[in-house]
């Protein structure tokens, strides 16, 4: 159910269309727009935190914008892009994404999502990227977009099954990685430096310099 009002939820609603269509002109017109931008909102209409829906909305539909003009072609220079699902996207899938921008240095597109997504990303988690100088606190937990499968070079899965959507011409890979929910900082550390080591041998791969 809504946190919001039948009026403002539109209010919202109209404010993203009209910010993604300037940003998106000439690519995508209002009637592509504002599918994404209803469905990004509804992923967040029951968010705990009213203030965070417009944010998480904009972000989250602006991520599938980009990626399904990256699908048609209208982006034609794109870095390569890596996307990580994991079942709630509230820890697994958000230390990686965290790491693998920080260590491409933007040099890389990172996505993330989860195939029964969170209210809150995991506390724990979110500490022990502190500790190492990574700040995932700014992150939420959303579905996997299809749009954003399909643009991904890449798709990690940690524990989710085959909820995620085969494409062809992609490479998949299923990192076996324990679970952080419910556990504490000390023992999320080795989770977080085993995804640390993944996503450098990731890297390596992908043949980006990141130097």
């Amino acid at each position: 159910m809504s946190i919001y009002q039948p009026s403002e939820e539109s209010e919202i609603i109209e404010h993203t269309v009209n910010q993604l269509s300037r940003k998106y002109a000439g690519k995508f017109d209002e009637s592509e727009i504002r599918p994404i931008v209803s469905d990004s909102f509804a992923s967040f209409a029951d968010a705990k935190v009213r203030s965070f829906v417009p944010v998480f909305t904009t972000r989250y539909a602006d991520d599938r914008l980009r990626a399904l003009a990256k699908v048609r072609g209208f982006i034609t220079d794109a870095p390569p892009s890596v996307l990580f699902v994991c079942v709630h996207n509230a820890g697994r899938s958000q230390m990686a994404a965290g790491w693998l921008r920080h260590l491409s240095k933007g040099k890389i597109e990172v996505y993330s999502g989860g195939s029964l997504p969170g209210k809150d990303l995991n506390t724990a988690a979110i500490a022990a990227m502190n500790e190492v100088g990574i700040d995932i606190a700014n992150e939420f937990p959303k579905p996997f977009a299809v749009e954003i499968v399909q643009a991904a070079d890449v798709v990690i899965t940690m524990g989710c099954g085959d909820t995620c959507p085969i494409f062809p011409g992609k490479r998949y890979e299923d990192w076996a990685l324990d679970d952080p929910a419910g556990l504490d900082v000390a023992a999320v550390r080795p989770i977080r430096e085993e995804i640390r080591r993944r996503v450098e041998s990731l890297i390596s791969d992908l043949a980006v310099n990141v130097k």
